[in-house]
């Protein structure tokens, strides 16, 4: 069985006949990531399909309906991931055995924004004023902790903290989960389902918080709906430990049963997904396309959100700064009880497909094949081994 464990749900892993592992599963965030771009032209699909006859589905395409909730816990064994570091930095502290092969560093919108009215023009004014939180009903309230952290950082660097300012809570209000027959047959409460910021634009436009953190299209859209004034540009601070959040870094996992016993599947993972960072720095425009795609927004606010050179900031690396501001990351959910658990994050990164596709690169890939695939733009070829 090649190391297959025995206790595994099939219809979830799918095996074939012959015991070999025969379909992979992924899961990525909406944001910017050369993964997204790989997926979306089609890279890793038929690399892995030539190389060893492996399909790739979406995690939330699993035929196990069971497994379509889970986006905090992917335990699947022959799955990867690429998104925001707050939810697999949560599932490593709850025992997953995950490991990080690669990480990007794209900034996106981040602010602290106020209504004109409130008086309130810059950080130092929010002393004694009422900062709103979102209180999310879900196992890691992500938002919250990046809104957290937004006001932590900005705070500190006007020499103010936590305890100059007045939190308020803003949990959701329930919104309908289940419609039979143009009629509401359920309701609950949760991120999923609603406008990201419904709770903070309506705790500042009804004058019950005085500031709120807000961050990507969906932020930049509200501050401008508000008619908002921006208090803090974080995205803009020269201080890469001030724009540290959920979305900087942005961790590559993989499950490290599949690193153990597949590994050339994982270096064809890595190969592809680092080929689509280095292909957006000569392709701008087609990459702010596929990036628009996405997100699910225009390109115009592409570029606005996440800045007219993201092209330029989706390569993959395994940087000792990146590593360190992931650990750093780490701590901050830490101290503020989001995870319960510590672990090691040096340990919890695994260099070595990174270290083999390097030395593969700078060797001029002579033992690779090429991989020939029709949904590539005209002139590129990507090589796999």
């Amino acid at each position: 069985m090649n190391g297959i464990p025995t206790t595994m749900d099939t219809d979830n892993f799918m095996p074939n006949r012959s015991g070999r592992l025969n379909q992979l599963l992924y899961a990525r965030c909406p944001v910017p990531s050369p993964l997204a771009l790989a997926m979306q032209l089609g890279w890793i699909e038929e690399a892995m399909y030539q190389l060893a006859g492996i399909e790739v589905r979406s995690l939330f395409e699993s035929n196990n309906p069971a497994d379509m909730p889970r986006h905090f816990e992917i335990n699947q064994v022959n799955a990867f991931r690429q998104g925001g570091s707050a939810p697999v930095i949560w599932a490593k502290s709850k025992h997953q055995d995950t490991r990080v092969i690669g990480l990007t560093w794209t900034d996106e919108y981040q602010t602290l924004i106020a209504l004109p009215q409130s008086g309130i023009h810059q950080v130092k004014d929010l002393r004694g004023r009422r900062i709103g939180l979102p209180q999310h009903n879900i196992q890691l309230d992500h938002s919250r902790a990046a809104a957290l952290r937004g006001f932590c950082v900005m705070l500190e660097s006007e020499g103010l903290s936590l305890k100059d300012v007045d939190i308020i809570d803003l949990p959701d209000h329930e919104i309908p989960t289940q419609v039979r027959d143009g009629q509401v047959v359920s309701t609950g409460t949760g991120r999923r389902g609603r406008y990201s910021y419904s709770s903070e634009i309506h705790a500042i436009s009804h004058g019950l918080v005085d500031a709120v953190y807000v961050k990507d299209v969906r932020g930049a859209q509200a501050t401008h709906l508000l008619g908002a004034q921006v208090i803090a540009d974080i995205n803009h601070h020269p201080d890469p430990y001030i724009r540290l959040n959920n979305c900087t870094p942005r961790p590559l996992t993989v499950n490290t049963w599949l690193l153990d016993h597949y590994p050339h599947l994982v270096d064809c993972l890595l190969q592809q997904t680092y080929t689509a960072g280095e292909w957006a720095l000569r392709h701008p425009d087609e990459t702010l396309s596929l990036l628009s795609r996405e997100v699910g927004w225009s390109e115009s606010w592409v570029s606005y959100a996440y800045g007219k050179e993201v092209h330029r900031s989706l390569q993959l690396d395994l940087s000792q700064e990146n590593i360190k501001r992931l650990g750093l990351y780490k701590d901050f959910l830490l101290k503020y009880h989001f995870i319960e658990q510590d672990f090691s994050v040096s340990q919890w990164i695994d260099p070595e497909p990174m270290e083999r596709l390097l030395k593969q690169l700078k060797h001029g890939n002579k033992r690779s094949r090429v991989l020939l695939n029709s949904k590539r733009p005209a002139g590129f070829s990507g090589l796999i081994h």
